[in-house]
């Protein structure tokens, strides 16, 4: 995401497993008049049932990161739910000219609806806007195009908010342990990408809200190779360490490894994106990671059920409105002991 992604108005979902069933037969509690709730209700039973058929153009980079594999799996599996859907997907690849190749066929298909994840937002922004101006509607999922003029709903997590859970779990645990002046160590991704830039400062300004600071810091690159590495390191420059934020539960398989490896166990440490592997350990509780912060692949299949209505014309459950949101953002909800069997149906496998 991008700095415009921070500033631009965003719908927010309550959290990051909200997916078709939410939109389709979301809540609300504001009081209306009868008349509007029963044509309300009405509309959300219609979304549910089988309409026109659609068929979506599915683009995504190369499943070679337990995140970004789950992002395409949600994303079939969803389709799959719908009997009057299509899903065309393209091979998924990190080669920016091969993905603007892929969707400009998936345009020359005439698909009805195109999701997107980009590799690169800025390299795939013109045929964002090239399938728009063809009349194909666009969700842009996760990494954003340039222009919403490349897209008619933008999905994806909030990388800040992100940084900002993670800092006032850690931050709460340490006043619950009266520890005034803590350690407080970060494994972030790979600092060049402004996702890695946003969640760091979302974390460094919940701790400071707190009186607290970052301490020993390195940057991994969201592999378990590379965590293990820069874990390693900090480790042996960190004597002392009171907690320690790993922004990526697939790097964080070799964070862990490093942790046990140095036998440091000491302190408490949170995860980021919510694996399934991460979450089997903080249930177990038998290791220092306590708990890890949503950013979850379920968007995939929040944007295969929004194209749907999209391709059918149909808004959001018993939303007001008639259309769907321009702008979703998915919550970073943390996962602990007490509520990770909540959340265990949108960890994904690292």
């Amino acid at each position: 995401m991008t700095e415009q992604s921070l500033h631009r108005r965003r719908f927010l979902l309550g959290g990051a497993a909200v997916g078709a069933g939410a939109l389709l037969t979301a809540c609300t509690s504001n009081e209306a008049p009868a008349q509007n709730n029963a044509a309300n209700v009405a509309n959300a039973g219609s979304n549910s049932q089988p309409g026109t058929p659609v068929t979506i153009g599915f683009s995504a980079p190369a499943a070679d990161h337990g995140w970004m594999a789950a992002i395409t799996k949600n994303a079939r599996a969803q389709a799959q739910k719908f009997s009057e859907v299509t899903l065309n997907a393209t091979e998924g690849t990190n080669d920016v000219n091969q993905q603007i190749s892929q969707v400009e066929t998936l345009i020359n298909a005439k698909v009805n609806v195109l999701v997107i994840l980009p590799f690169d937002g800025k390299a795939l922004t013109a045929v964002g806007q090239q399938a728009m101006d063809a009349g194909i509607q666009v969700i842009n999922l996760d990494r954003v195009f340039d222009t919403p003029l490349a897209y008619r709903t933008w999905i994806g997590g909030d990388n800040y908010r992100m940084g900002v859970n993670a800092g006032n779990y850690i931050a709460q645990q340490m006043k619950a342990k009266n520890i005034a002046s803590p350690v407080i160590g970060e494994v972030a991704g790979i600092d060049s990408l402004p996702l890695t830039q946003e969640r760091s400062k979302g974390f460094k300004d919940a701790l400071a809200r707190q009186g607290f600071q970052v301490g020993p810091r390195v940057s991994a690159d969201f592999t378990p190779e590379s965590g293990e590495k820069q874990t390693s390191n900090l480790l042996q420059s960190a004597a002392k360490l009171d907690a320690l934020w790993n922004h990526d539960d697939d790097q964080g398989v070799g964070v862990i490894a490093a942790i046990n490896n140095a036998n440091r166990k000491n302190f408490l440490m949170v995860g980021g994106a919510g694996s399934k592997n991460a979450m089997n350990l903080i249930k177990s509780d038998a290791e220092p990671l306590k708990a890890t912060v949503l950013y979850s692949p379920s968007m995939a299949s929040s944007a295969i059920s929004l194209a749907r209505l999209l391709g059918q014309g149909k808004g959001a459950g018993d939303f007001a409105e008639h259309e769907i949101p321009a702008e979703i953002t998915t919550y970073s909800a943390v996962v602990t002991k007490e509520n990770v069997d909540k959340y265990m149906d949108v960890g994904f496998d690292s």
